[in-house]
């Protein structure tokens, strides 16, 4: 992954992911770091093409499309943005990565498991972020998001309170070393020092192993 540094923001929508990304962003900014900030689906024109499609487009997709469409633009953002942010020692910032899609589509759609996370590492070969930050919030306080931006909804967000259930207890549970879990219904800046306090070592390790000051 040569001397980049990797992060991920993950949640059920609603969470505050898009609240939060440009916040963390301006902060590592200030920082002094170079940041190149990505979300799925999107951020090349081929991968942006099919979160139009996958999102908005009025036909009904089965769970194993959907699926592969999500991979196809991943595959894309990945090899032709993060890791060459990666090699060149640049810090990559992502809304959302391969933890949703064994959320949405392994427990939210049902696919399984052992299918989707062969489906991701042969869309990412491997690549994983040096930590998730997960933010946690309650179905209930993403409808109520919902309801007072008054936008419309895009198909994922459509979905019934089943589906995000499963969707929130799945990135709820989800245990790794890399992962850190953050109470996203708390106000926001109280939401941005905890996801700083977690990134800040991860950053600091990474360009101590680089060589660089921490």
């Amino acid at each position: 992954m040569g001397s980049g540094c990797f992060l991920a923001l993950e949640g059920i929508e609603g969470s505050g992911k898009s609240t939060q990304t440009p916040i963390l962003a301006a902060r590592l900014k200030a920082e002094g770091h170079d940041v190149v900030l990505v979300r799925e689906p999107g951020g090349t024109p081929f991968a942006e093409q099919m979160r139009e499609l996958v999102l908005h487009h009025p036909y009904e997709l089965t769970p194993a499309s959907e699926l592969f469409l999500y991979q196809a633009a991943r595959s894309d953002l990945t090899t032709r943005v993060i890791r060459p942010a990666l090699a060149a020692g640049k810090l990559v910032l992502a809304d959302r990565y391969e933890l949703s899609t064994r959320c949405y589509q392994g427990a939210g759609r049902g696919l399984p498991a052992e299918l989707v996370r062969a489906a991701i590492e042969l869309a990412t070969g491997g690549l994983q972020p040096d930590i998730y930050i997960v933010l946690d919030v309650p179905v209930e306080s993403m409808r109520q998001r919902q309801r007072s931006e008054g936008k419309a909804l895009d198909k994922l967000e459509r979905a019934d309170d089943g589906f995000h259930e499963r969707v929130a207890t799945a990135f709820r549970t989800v245990r790794g070393a890399n992962v850190k879990h953050v109470d996203g219904s708390r106000p926001a800046d109280a939401v941005a020092e905890s996801i700083w306090q977690a990134v800040a070592p991860i950053i600091g390790a990474t360009h101590r192993s680089a060589g660089r000051p921490g």
